[in-house]
């Protein structure tokens, strides 16, 4: 018997997922969207080819983490200038820019490679409850 391997001209059309992230632990959460992302949940998962489908995650704001975290995660951003680092806590990001939490916290859970910069235009994340994607018919699944 031979191993199957995916190929991009013989993939099926993808589907779309919609996760509500209100109340929801942002570690699993974002393992979820990371495997939906990569196609770690379909038989015909292959490492080197995008099998993924779209996770739409909605109520970003809303996402909860446990333990100190909340004032302790600490997300730098540097503008590449002399002294231009700049350190934002998790709460002040919850603030400003909810969605880069989720964001971030897939990103850092998918390879460091073209591929994976590739599958992360899959996922859309949005701080409130409405989402732009109601035509594809997204199919809701829980954490």
């Amino acid at each position: 018997m031979k191993t199957f391997l995916a190929k991009k001209e013989t993939l099926p059309q993808p589907k779309w997922y919609l996760i509500d992230a209100d109340g929801e632990v942002l570690g699993r959460l974002a393992v979820k969207a990371a495997n939906i992302i990569r196609g770690r949940n379909k038989p015909s998962y292959t490492p080197h080819v995008d099998t993924g489908d779209y996770v739409v995650v909605i109520n970003a704001d809303k996402v909860a983490v446990t333990g100190r975290k909340e004032e302790a995660n600490e997300y730098m951003s540097f503008s590449g200038f002399v002294g231009g680092e700049k350190y934002r806590s998790l709460k002040q990001m919850r603030e400003g820019h909810p969605e880069f939490i989720v964001e971030h916290a897939v990103k850092g859970m998918l390879p460091k490679n073209r591929l994976a910069r590739q599958m992360l235009t899959k996922l859309r994340v949005f701080k409130g409850s409405a989402h732009p994607h109601e035509a594809q018919n997204p199919i809701k699944i829980s954490v």
